[in-house]
This record gives C-alpha cells, structure tokens and sequence, in this order.
C-alpha cells in the first residue's frame, strides 16, 4: 500500500516538473517570436537620406600650353625661326619669374600645304607648329601672366593658343576628403533627426550608408577656381 501511494507521488512529480518545463519552452519560444517579429518590423521602418558637403578651393598646380607656328617655303630655315622664337618666348618668362625647369617644349609637327588644296595654291608650302609648355605649382604667377599675347608679339612671337587651354589642376583632394565626408554625413544625420521627429519616432542606428563620389569642377569665369562636391546617401532605423 506504501509502496503504491509512494509511486503516485513520484508519478505526480514527474508530471508536474514536465509542466512546467513544457510552460517554460512555451513562454522561451513566444518571447523568441514576439522578438523576431518586433525586430522584422523595425527593419522595415527606415529613411534614405542624403548629406552635402561643398568647397572652393584654388588649384595648386597649372599646366600652361603656348602654342606657335611658323610659315615658309624652306624647311631649314623654318627650323631656325622656330627655334629662335621658342627661345624668345623662353627668355621673356624666364624674365617675369618663372623657372627653366618649369618649361618644356613639345613636338615639333610639320604640315605640307601644297600636299591637299583643292583651288587656290598656298603661298607658303610648310607650316611648323610647336609650344612652350609651362607646368608648375606657381599658380598665381600664371594667372598674373595669362594675357601677355601683345607683349610677345612686341618679340616677334605670335602665339596660336589662348588661355581656356590652360590646364589648373587640383590635387589636394586627399586631404580634405575626410573632413568632406564627415560634414556631409553630420549633415545627412540632421535631415534624417527632422524627418523623425516629424514623424514622432526615435532615430536609430545607421542602416546601410555610401559615400558617393566626389566631384570637382571648374568655375566658369574663373577656371583656377574649382568647386569641390561630396553627396553622402545614409539610411537610418525609426523606432
């Protein structure tokens, strides 16, 4: 009879401890559900912004071609004038600050003119064409020297290239990249902050974001200025 009543208890115990393992499982798996759907939820609530962040910034390096030509009907003598109005041309900029290492000179090409006429004959049968090319870091000097046609053809040079040829470049980007995507993301952050509060949510944490592609363009009226751009596109959670 003991023995009996003693296996009912232990039998009731075993069922009891099954319950209430089995309630545990239960209330586990729901708090894993309701989890997972509160996480799917805010997955799906997010804003895709985007941030700017512009410069204007002087070019630090210039290359400067100078294109002339000239006309005749002997080759060897046209070599000469060329060579003579070349260093012409060297010394006058050499004379206005600029450096020897600074200037290079460029192919020499030659064009026969009585080759291909169609009417009238050429008065001249060759055309040799070459430049002074100047390339350095002294911007400023370039800018203060770009309009000196007239005092060059005071020399005997008559140049065939005019300034929108000219060359500014900008190689500082590196250093301000940083900086630039900072401010554009800082600025993106902001405009997402409004959209939330405007939407009455909290903002979260960033969901996926780009940097974009930085852009660098010249100004139109003066082209040693140039225009840097960075469009930063951030999405973040809404809570």
């Amino acid at each position: 009879m003991i023995n009996s009543m003693k296996s009912a208890f232990e039998a009731k115990d075993r069922f009891v401890l099954s319950a209430l393992i089995l309630a545990v499982g239960i209330a586990v798996a729901g708090w894993f559900v309701n989890s997972g759907i509160e996480k799917m939820a805010f997955k799906d609530r997010a804003v895709l912004v985007k941030g700017l962040s512009t410069r204007d910034v002087q070019a630090d390096y210039v290359v400067w071609p100078l294109d002339f030509c000239v006309r005749g009907n002997d080759i060897s003598s046209l070599y000469s004038d060329l060579a003579r109005i070349e260093q012409t041309a060297r010394t006058f900029f050499m004379e206005r600050g600029f450096k020897e290492s600074e200037m290079t000179r460029g192919n020499i090409s030659i064009d026969d003119n009585w080759a291909s006429y169609y009417d009238r004959k050429p008065e001249f049968h060759y055309t040799l064409r070459t430049s002074l090319i100047i390339s350095t870091a002294d911007v400023e000097r370039v800018i203060a020297n770009q309009g000196c046609q007239s005092e060059l053809l005071k020399k005997g040079v008559i140049l065939q290239s005019y300034d929108w040829n000219t060359d500014f470049q900008y190689n500082g980007l590196p250093s301000l990249k940083p900086e630039m995507v900072q401010e554009a993301t800082q600025n993106a952050r902001a405009v997402a902050q409004k959209f939330a509060e405007d939407a009455q949510c909290r903002l979260g944490s960033i969901q996926q974001a780009n940097q974009g592609q930085f852009t660098i363009e010249s100004d139109n009226n003066q082209p040693w200025i140039k225009h840097v751009r960075v469009v930063t596109t951030v999405s973040y959670y809404l809570r």
